[in-house]
C-alpha cells in the first residue's frame, strides 16, 4: 500500500526543520558557503541542523562562555564529529588514525559512545573538512552518525561468542549500509566529489524518488536507532532501540531474530507527554527477511511520524499513538507477508564481561573498563598512549562496546604477553580491578561541550562513585553489580531510564534520582527524589544500600529489591513513567 508525505503531519503543519530538509536539496543547503565564511567560527542555525546528517554538531565550550561574553567575543565555537562504526568494530590502523586526529584537530582525547561509535570533540570549523576527509581515507565515515535517519547499528561485540558474533556483526554492517542516506551531498561537500546538478527533481512524496528511495526529500521525523542483541547478553539495551533484533540461536547456529519495536530513552523535564519507552517484541523473522523488515519499519515511521512537534516525533510516540496492533498490521501490509511468532530467549545482564577471555578460535579477548568512554592520558594512567602502542603491534581488532568500554579482540597468544606488558607499563588495570558499581556505570559527555546539558555527568560521576564506594564496601557489596547511569539532561544518551540507579541533570549540581530498572534491561526506572544535590544523594542512598545488603534474597538485584521493598513502584510501560 503506497504512502506519501502529502498526508498532513500529525499535530499540525510541518515544523521549520521539515521545511529546512525539503529545501536543502538533499542535505546540501548552504553548508559549503557557510564553511567558507572566515568571519565566524560558527554556522547559521539552519546549516548546523543540516550538519547533523553529515555527522557533526556545532558546540561551544561553556567553561569559557562568561569570559568571552565579557570580552565581547562570540562563543568558543567548536564541533563534535561522530564516526560510524557498525557493531563498534575498528581495525588497529583505524584506531591509530582516530588517535592522531584527536591530537591534530581535537582536544587530544577520544570518546567511545554508548552507540559503539567514536566521537571527536573540539574540532574547529576550518578543520572540519580536513578531519572528515582523513576519516574517510581510513575507510570510516561520519555520514548519518547524527540526523533524522537510521544511525550507527549496534550489536553485541563479544568475540567469545565467535560464530554468532561474526554473523550479527555482518547484519549490523548490512543494515547500516542499506539504510544510509543515498544523497551525493556528503561526497560533494567533504570529499570534493563530483557535483551532481539538480537534474533530479524533488518529489512531494517518496514514490520513485531517485535520490533517496527510502527516505525521500524530507528524511525521517527524528533519529532512528537499531540494535542487535545476542542472548544472554543485553549489552546493547535492545529495548531502548527504535527497532531491535534479538538473535535466536539453535544448535550453535543463528537462525533468525525476534523483532522488537518502539523503544527510546529521551524525554523533556516537566512534559508528561514525553517519556522513555521500551520496545515490544512483535514476532520472529528469518535471516533473509531482516533488511525487508527494517526498511518497511523505517518507511512507516517516515510516513506516520509527527513532523510538527519534534519532541513527539520519535517512533515510540508513533506506535503509542496508533497502537502496536496497528503497526503490526501496517508492517504486514507493506511486507506482503507476516512475521512468525516470537521464539523463546532469555537475557541475564546488560553489562560487559571484563578481563581476558579465551575465544573458541584459541585467540584471546580483553575487555577494558574505560570510565565514561573517555580515552585520554592522566598522570600514572596513560590510557591513550597505551592503546596507541597496542594498536601498533595488534593483529586483531578493536571493538567498542555499548557500555563505553573497549574489547581488544582476537589477540594471539604471542601478542597477549606483549599487550599485557604494555598495559602494565602505562598503569592500565583490567576491569576487575574496579568496584562492580564503577564497572557498571555510564555517563554522557554533558558539560562543558553539550549545549543541552543542565548539569555535569562525565566529569562528575567518577567523583560521586568514589563517595559511594566506601558505603558499598562497608555493606559487603563491592563486587555486586548495580547499573548506575548519569546524564546532564533528559535526552537519555547514557540510557538513564534503564539504570537501577540513575541521575538526570536538572540544574547545576542538581539531579532527579531514579531507581527500579531491571538488571536485564526490560523494565524502566521510576523517579524517587527530585532536584537533589550530592549530600542528599548520599544520605538517600546509604540506608537503601544497607537495607539491600541485609534483606535481599538470593540472586535479587538492586532494581528488583527497591520495588519489593516499596521504595518505588514498577513502571509497566513508558506511558505511566510519570504516574
Amino acid at each position: 500500500m503506497a504512502k506519501n508525505l502529502k498526508v498532513e503531519p500529525i499535530g499540525g503543519p510541518p515544523s521549520d526543520v521539515e521545511h529546512l530538509k525539503r529545501e536543502s536539496h538533499y542535505l546540501r543547503g548552504s553548508l559549503t558557503e557557510s564553511l567558507a565564511n572566515r568571519v565566524t567560527g560558527g554556522l547559521p542555525d539552519l546549516d548546523n541542523r543540516l550538519l547533523k546528517f553529515h555527522g557533526s554538531y556545532m558546540q561551544d565550550d561553556r567553561d569559557y562562555r562568561t569570559e568571552r561574553e565579557k570580552q565581547k567575543l562570540e562563543p568558543y565555537y567548536q564541533f563534535m564529529l561522530r564516526v560510524v562504526t557498525p557493531g563498534g568494530l575498528a581495525t588497529p590502523a583505524q584506531w591509530l588514525v582516530m588517535d592522531e586526529l584527536a591530537d591534530k584537530y581535537g582536544t587530544g582525547s577520544l570518546k567511545l559512545t554508548t552507540r559503539q561509535a567514536f566521537q571527536l570533540h573540539g574540532v574547529l570549523k576550518w578543520n572540519l573538512k580536513k578531519t572528515i576527509a582523513e576519516i574517510n581515507e581510513a575507510m570510516l565515515s561520519t555520514l548519518a552518525a547524527c540526523g533524522d535517519v537510521s544511525r550507527n547499528v549496534m550489536c553485541n561485540p563479544n568475540p567469545y561468542q565467535s560464530e554468532v558474533h561474526s554473523e550479527v556483526f555482518h547484519w549490523a554492517q548490512r543494515l547500516t549500509k542499506h539504510l544510509a542516506p543515498k544523497t551525493p551531498a556528503y561526497h560533494e561537500i567533504w570529499l570534493d566529489g563530483e557535483k551532481i546538478l539538480d537534474s533530479l527533481e524533488q518529489s512531494d512524496g517518496i514514490e520513485g524518488d531517485a535520490v533517496e528511495p527510502i527516505y525521500g526529500p524530507v528524511y525521517l521525523p527524528r533519529k532512528f536507532k537499531i540494535g542487535i542483541a545476542v542472548p544472554p547478553s543485553n549489552d546493547v539495551d535492545i529495548f531502548s532501540q527504535d527497532l531491535g533484533f534479538i538473535a535466536i540461536v539453535e544448535n550453535n547456529k543463528l537462525i533468525g531474530f525476534n523483532v522488537c519495536v518502539g523503544g527510546g530513552m529521551g524525554m523533556t523535564h516537566g512534559d508528561t507527554a514525553t517519556y522513555p519507552q521500551l520496545a515490544k517484541v512483535i514476532g520472529f523473522v528469518t535471516l533473509d527477511q531482516v533488511l525487508d523488515v527494517a526498511e518497511k519499519t523505517v518507511t512507516i515511521q517516515r510516513d506516520y511520524g509527527n513532523r510538527s512537534v519534534r519532541k513527539n516525533a520519535r517512533f515510540k510516540y508513533t506506535i503509542d499513538r496508533h497502537g502496536l496492533e496497528w503497526f503490526v498490521d501496517e508492517l504486514h501490509d507493506r511486507l506482503g507477508w507476516q512475521l512468525q511468532p516470537a521464539r523463546e530467549y532469555r537475557f541475564e545482564h546488560t553489562g560487559d564481561r571484563y578481563g581476558w577471555i579465551k575465544g573458541k578460535d584459541n585467540k584471546w579477548n580483553l575487555t577494558l573498563f574505560i570510565q565514561s568512554g573517555r580515552v585520554k592520558d592522566l598522570e600514572g594512567y596513560k590510557l591513550k598512549t597505551a592503546l596507541r602502542e597496542i594498536a601498533k603491534i595488534h593483529t586483531g581488532d578493536f571493538r567498542l562496546t555499548a557500555n563505553q568500554n573497549l574489547v581488544i579482540a582476537n589477540v594471539t597468544a604471542q601478542k597477549k604477553t606483549k599487550i599485557a606488558a604494555l598495559l602494565k607499563e602505562y598503569g592500565i588495570e583490567e576491569g576487575s580491578y574496579y568496584s562492580a558499581l564503577r564497572r557498571s556505570s555510564l555517563s554522557c559527555v554533558a558539560l562543558p561541550t553539550c549545549g543541552l546539558a543542565m548539569a555535569e555527568a562525565e566529569r562528575y560521576l567518577p567523583t560521586l562513585l568514589t563517595k559511594l564506594e566506601p558505603i558499598l564496601e562497608e555493606a559487603g557489596l563491592r563486587d555486586e553489580e548495580i547499573n548506575i547511569r548519569m546524564t546532564g539532561c533528559p535526552n537519555g544518551c547514557a540510557r538513564p531510564a534503564l539504570g537501577e540507579i540513575a541521575f538526570i541533570g536538572k540544574s547545576p549540581g542538581k539531579y532527579n534520582m531514579y531507581m527500579g530498572a531491571s538488571f536485564t534491561g526490560d523494565r524502566l526506572s521510576k523517579m524517587y527524589r527530585e532536584n537533589i544535590g550530592e549530600d542528599e544523594i548520599i544520605d538517600t542512598l546509604k540506608p537503601i544500600i544497607n537495607r539491600y545488603a541485609a534483606e535481599r534474597v538470593s540472586g535479587e538485584h538492586f532494581g528488583d529489591f527497591v520495588i519489593r521493598a516499596g521504595y518505588v513502584k514498577p513502571v509497566t510501560d513508558g506511558t505511566n513513567f510519570h504516574a
